[in-house]
């Protein structure tokens, strides 16, 4: 059971990353620092995109409208500690009988 509660935290630690990779890409993107006709960059940002946007899109439906701020990744980074926190505390412990 102490492997599958690590694998999970572990997962979620590397989503916590992929996160950060994507926000980062986009403010990079927005601002022109990398070239996007650069396939490898593309695919970098296609990889991205497609790996955050089904897990950020239900919180912008209820996000309301900040202008040109998205705060979603923030909210997600919040979420997933939550998640990692929890499980760490409370469920591995029930778990493990400690």
């Amino acid at each position: 059971m102490l492997a599958l509660i690590q694998t999970i935290v572990m997962a979620l630690d590397l989503y916590w990353w992929v996160i950060i990779a994507s926000a980062i890409f986009s403010w990079l993107y927005a601002f022109n620092v990398v070239n996007s006709r650069n396939q490898f960059v593309g695919s970098i940002g296609n990889m991205l995109y497609r790996l955050t946007e089904p897990a950020l899109r239900p919180i912008r439906r209820f996000m309301p409208d900040l202008g040109g701020i998205d705060i979603s990744p923030i909210i997600l980074l919040l979420i997933l500690f939550f998640l990692r926190q929890f499980i760490l505390t409370t469920v591995a412990p029930l778990l493990l009988g400690a």
